[in-house]
């Protein structure tokens, strides 16, 4: 199932119903980055600006809404792979999307640690992730940009072994990020 169906599938119809949902993803992303997956379901609440009930209403448990704060999250970087595929050329779509990617990974981490890993969910974000990462991939091989020998499959699981370890300071960050970038490039011609 798309990821945009799995929202879709949860978020009500009804135009005020949607905005409270969508708030809530928003509260809640921004507290669980803030103060992690414990993070009291009543300050996100009343950070959407909606009562308790209402969470609950969308989202039963907490399990519920991190998965649906994950896939939203997921859904962004599958839509920024989209966009920068149509207006950026291969290689600089490539490198941005990966340092999206680590970004992303360095700041929702929390949100992973707390994931089930085994529901149709996860899979279906890791599927994606897949699905629109590799042709950003292909089009930076074939404009001989990045290194011919990689898979997605590859490149994620380098990204994800390099967010792994948290970085002391964002001038570290930023020389991690200019490594793996380095890292899935071609060769220069000699």
């Amino acid at each position: 199932m798309p990821l945009s169906d799995l929202l879709d599938a949860r978020r009500p119809h009804r135009a005020d119903a949607a905005r409270n949902f969508d708030a809530i993803l928003t509260a809640a992303r921004a507290e669980f980055t803030d103060n992690g997956t414990d993070a009291a379901l009543d300050d996100i609440a009343r950070r959407a600006g909606v009562g308790p009930a209402t969470l609950y209403r969308n989202f039963a448990t907490r399990g519920d809404l991190i998965e649906a704060v994950y896939v939203a999250e997921v859904a962004s970087l599958c839509q920024d792979a989209t966009r920068l595929a149509a207006e950026e050329e291969p290689w600089p779509a490539l490198v941005a999307w990966v340092r999206h990617f680590i970004t992303y990974m360095g700041t929702k981490r929390i949100l992973l640690d707390a994931l089930d890993r085994g529901t149709g969910a996860f899979r279906a974000c890791r599927d994606a992730l897949y699905e629109y990462g590799e042709p950003l991939l292909t089009r930076a091989q074939e404009s001989g940009e990045a290194r011919g020998d990689l898979t997605i499959d590859d490149v994620l699981r380098f990204i994800v072994g390099v967010t792994g370890a948290p970085s002391g300071s964002d001038e570290q960050r930023e020389r991690i990020l200019d490594m793996a970038v380095a890292g899935i490039a071609a060769p220069p011609l000699s």
